[in-house]
This record gives C-alpha cells, sequence and structure tokens, in this order.
C-alpha cells in the first residue's frame, strides 16, 4: 500500500492543529474558573474582557497549566529600582494570587502588568516578564537552529546538496533573497540580507510559539513591533544616500510654492513608514489572538444560558477555532514576509538612485507602487 507524503504531511498537520485547539480551549476554560466574579447584581457572571486581555497581554508570571487546584506557574524575578527605596530583587509570587493581589516592600501590582510605589516614588523596572523569556526563549531557538545549519555547512561545503532542516531553512533564505532582497535592493542585496532573514525569522517565530496554548503574544505587544519598526527606520537613516535627502528637501523640476507643500508631506511620509510597519504587525497579530479566545469562549457563554445548547455549540467552537488556528498558522508567514519586504523597499528607496526617464522609484518600483505597498 503506497502512502502519500503530502497528503500524510497534511494529515499530521491537521491533527497537531486540532489537538493545539482542544489544549487551547482547556487553557480558556482554566482562565474562565477565576475570572468568574460578581458584576452588577448576578454573581457569578463570567468578565469577558478579564479573561481576553488575560491571554494576550504581558505578566510578571507565566500560567501554564491547572491540574484540580494545583497551578503550574512561574514566577519570575522582580528587579525594580526607586530613587527613594535603591533596587529591590524578589519573586513575582510575593505579589499573591492574580484574586488576590498585595503589595510587597512598598511596591503595588496593578492590572497584573504594572508595578507602582505605594509611595508615589518613580519606579524603574528591569524584571523579567512573560513576553521578555518568551523573546530569549525564540532568540536561543534560532541560535540553535542557525548555528546547526552553519556548522552543516561548513563540514559539507556549500556544493553538497542540503539535507533534513537545513533543505527547509534553505528554501526560505532564498525565498528571501529572490523574493524581497533583490526586487527591492538590486544589486546591494547582499548587505541587507542578515537585517532581513533575521526580521523574517524572528516574526515568524515568535509568532509561532504564540499559538502554543498558553504562549505568549510577543508580536501582539505594540512594544516588541515598536522595536522591530525603530531597528528598521534606523538602517533607513543610516544607509540613505546624499541623493534622497536631496530630493527630499529640495524636490528637482517643482515651482517654490509647491516645495513648501510638498517637503512636508514628505518628511510626515517618512514617519508614517516605520509607524505602518509597528501597527500592522501589531493590529494584526492581537486580533487573531483575540479572535481564537473568543471562539474558545463561545462554549462558556452559551453554557451559561443553558448547559446543553454549551454542549452543542462546543462542535460549532471547536470547528471555529481550527478554521481560525490554520488561518493564523498562515498569517504567522504573511506578517513575517510582508514586514521583511515592506522593510527591503523602505530601504531600497533611502539608497536607490533616481532615474527621471524612466519615472521609476527603487529598482523596478514606480512612485505610485511603492506608495500602494504601505
Amino acid at each position: 500500500m503506497s502512502i502519500n507524503f503530502k497528503h500524510f504531511i497534511t494529515s499530521i498537520a491537521l491533527l497537531l492543529t486540532s489537538f493545539s485547539v482542544f489544549a487551547f480551549q482547556a487553557d480558556t476554560a482554566q482562565a474562565v474558573a477565576p475570572a468568574t466574579q460578581e458584576v452588577g447584581h448576578h454573581e457569578g457572571e463570567m468578565n469577558i474582557s478579564e479573561v481576553i486581555f488575560g491571554h494576550v497581554k504581558d505578566a510578571y508570571e507565566w500560567h501554564v497549566f491547572s491540574l484540580g487546584d494545583f497551578e503550574a506557574t512561574i514566577h519570575f524575578p522582580v528587579i525594580l529600582y526607586s530613587p527613594t527605596k535603591g533596587l529591590s530583587i524578589f519573586s513575582s509570587s510575593e505579589f499573591g494570587t492574580h484574586e488576590a493581589p498585595d503589595s510587597y516592600e512598598g511596591y503595588r501590582l496593578e492590572g497584573g502588568n504594572n508595578i507602582v510605589a505605594e509611595d508615589g516614588s518613580k519606579v524603574y523596572d528591569f524584571s523579567l516578564t512573560k513576553n521578555v523569556v518568551a523573546m530569549l526563549a525564540a532568540v536561543i531557538l534560532m541560535l540553535i537552529v542557525f548555528i546547526r545549519v552553519s556548522n552543516k555547512y561548513k563540514r559539507n561545503g556549500s556544493d553538497k546538496a542540503p539535507s533534513g532542516f537545513q533543505n527547509a531553512v534553505e528554501v526560505c533564505i532564498e525565498f528571501i533573497q529572490d523574493e524581497v532582497a533583490k526586487p527591492a535592493l538590486g544589486v546591494h542585496y547582499r548587505r541587507f540580507m542578515p537585517l532581513l532573514l533575521t526580521i523574517f525569522f524572528f516574526i515568524w517565530i515568535t509568532s509561532m510559539l504564540g499559538l502554543i496554548p498558553g504562549g505568549a503574544n510577543l508580536t501582539g505587544n505594540i512594544a516588541v513591533t515598536c522595536c522591530l519598526a525603530v531597528i528598521a527606520f534606523a538602517v533607513m537613516l543610516f544607509s540613505s544616500k546624499k541623493h534622497f535627502w536631496g530630493h527630499l528637501f529640495n524636490p528637482p523640476g517643482m515651482p517654490f510654492f509647491v516645495k513648501v507643500i510638498l517637503v512636508p508631506i514628505e518628511l510626515i511620509s517618512l514617519i508614517i513608514k516605520p509607524t505602518a510597519l509597528m501597527i500592522r504587525l501589531f493590529a494584526n497579530m492581537l486580533a487573531g489572538h483575540i479572535v481564537l479566545i473568543c471562539f474558545a469562549l463561545l462554549i462558556f457563554i452559551f453554557a451559561e444560558m443553558n448547559v446543553f445548547i454549551g454542549s452543542g455549540f462546543s462542535v460549532i467552537s471547536v470547528a471555529l477555532s481550527t478554521f481560525s488556528m490554520l488561518i493564523e498558522l498562515l498569517v504567522a508567514a504573511i506578517q513575517a514576509y510582508i514586514f521583511a519586504f515592506l522593510t527591503a523597499i523602505f530601504v531600497g528607496q533611502m539608497i536607490e538612485e533616481h532615474s527621471h526617464d524612466s519615472g521609476e522609484r527603487g529598482y523596478g518600483f514606480t512612485d505610485t507602487e511603492a506608495e500602494l505597498m504601505l
């Protein structure tokens, strides 16, 4: 009996996705219990917003799973500095539980992810949080993967055909080189390949890790996407040529009164580019996680109305969650590609030599096409 390899891989992917969905639903069910509280005059009503944002926001602890009364939670060290109290280092477990928060050494935890001093003094927070640990884990994973692939190239040379995981990584590298770097950067593509590959794999890996039940929503945190956008913007500025700034502040062939209007618009558009990178990635990944959580919560929302309705709707909820999970797997790769591609285009616009005869901007992109990619 022959086995179709593609069908086998597809079946395994669907099986793993279904397992992740069920694990995600179980994880959501664990979060629902502590989120039930007295709301208005309805005692025991589920606080939907607390459950949703409890999954997507950062925290000083990492809840893994619950088994009866046992809570598997990793508490991270809290590192604070205050001008009045000096340096303080202690475990986040000192703040008590999420349902019964407490203060410790003059500090109070508010909203689950904000520490304030009870005397009102300024607090400098250097603590490890869920997102920080997830980011470090992603970086370590990337180092392990690429160091192993690099060592394999050193042993076998570049002439030998890649094998195993090296083959999968090489496909991604060639894709970024041929479909992102070369079209946008032309002959300068080799100079920016390390940046584009780092951006692509970092966003892709962190987004995929965030889809694991209990994972951190790293790319759905605007602080993370802001840092990525700032890095891209810094590379744009430091790679720019005098030719670009000359066209920006003194557009050739334009009347003076047009330049007065056009130059501020061009400066604003320069700031809009990294802002668009930041918001696009943040909004897409955050929305995807919220949709997944909402589909899982439908079971409990209908169960509050009627137990039998909730049980019957669980089939629909699992089906919707499975479909959304598959979409999110695709979105994770697409968003990583878009971020890397737009970064390459923006850098290409800063280092290009304009061709007034052809009307092209960038390497093969007209002005209109480059603006539409925003």
